[in-house]
């Protein structure tokens, strides 16, 4: 190569967005009236980051949720979970995406009361078509990632409420799911058990996991590497 040459150096292409919603529109009927619950949302969401959606009730928070766990369709618009799309995908396919590229936690832990902390753990593999052995081993590391190994014989009875949330956390992750979404996952917690949570959950994060909390609270919400609100449909980003 003469002096007067350069050379390119080599950029890497970016990585495709894991979430990438284009003109989201949801609406309800209610009381023979139309709800429009989302409105025209435009939104990417990278891979590996730690979003919290805030907005008063009312303001679309849970349907956009619904519409990222493929728990339901838009009315118009494109949900793309990578290469596929919510809106068109069968349901099958939305089926096989929520029971293994997507991890669930709620406000209220949803865990079976009759059934030991491993046990409801287990539940979430059942769709996989794993081995006895196999099973065992993801609940017995799912457990332990969340600090729990010394409760798997515990029934929800016998924990506490953060207990109860971190083995609703250990049950979303057992799968191996790509992303995370959880709908007020500290809620029903006291300030010191809702710390707790958030450093669980942003160490959860800083593995790799793609974060994404509905919030009313501002203290979770500050955590977050990037900060969205929802109100009246529309979103608009208030990171700082």
């Amino acid at each position: 190569m003469s002096m007067t040459e350069t050379q390119t150096p080599e950029v890497e292409a970016p990585l495709a967005p894991l979430y990438r919603l284009e003109g989201v529109t949801r609406t309800y009927q209610q009381k023979g009236r139309v709800v429009k619950a989302l409105a025209g949302v435009d939104l990417e969401i990278a891979a590996g980051e730690f979003v919290t959606i805030q907005g008063p009730t009312g303001g679309g928070k849970s349907t956009l949720l619904q519409l990222l766990g493929a728990l339901d369709r838009p009315s118009a618009g494109a949900v793309h979970l990578g290469e596929i799309d919510v809106a068109t995908a069968s349901n099958a396919e939305l089926g096989r995406i929520r029971a293994r590229e997507i991890g669930f936690v709620f406000q209220g832990f949803n865990l079976i009361p009759t059934l030991t902390a491993a046990e409801n753990v287990d539940m979430a593999l059942e769709p996989l078509g794993l081995s006895k052995t196999e099973r065992g081993e993801r609940v017995a590391e799912a457990l332990a990632h969340v600090g729990l190994a010394d409760r798997t014989d515990h029934k929800p009875g016998e924990l506490s409420g953060g207990q109860q949330q971190r083995v609703a956390i250990a049950r979303a992750i057992v799968k191996r799911p790509r992303v995370l979404l959880a709908d007020e996952p500290t809620g029903n917690l006291d300030e010191s058990m809702r710390d707790e949570i958030l450093a669980l959950l942003q160490g959860l994060n800083a593995e790799g996991l793609t974060l994404i909390v509905v919030t009313h609270d501002s203290a979770v919400a500050r955590r977050a590497t990037r900060r969205l609100r929802l109100d009246k449909g529309t979103v608009r980003d208030i990171t700082r």
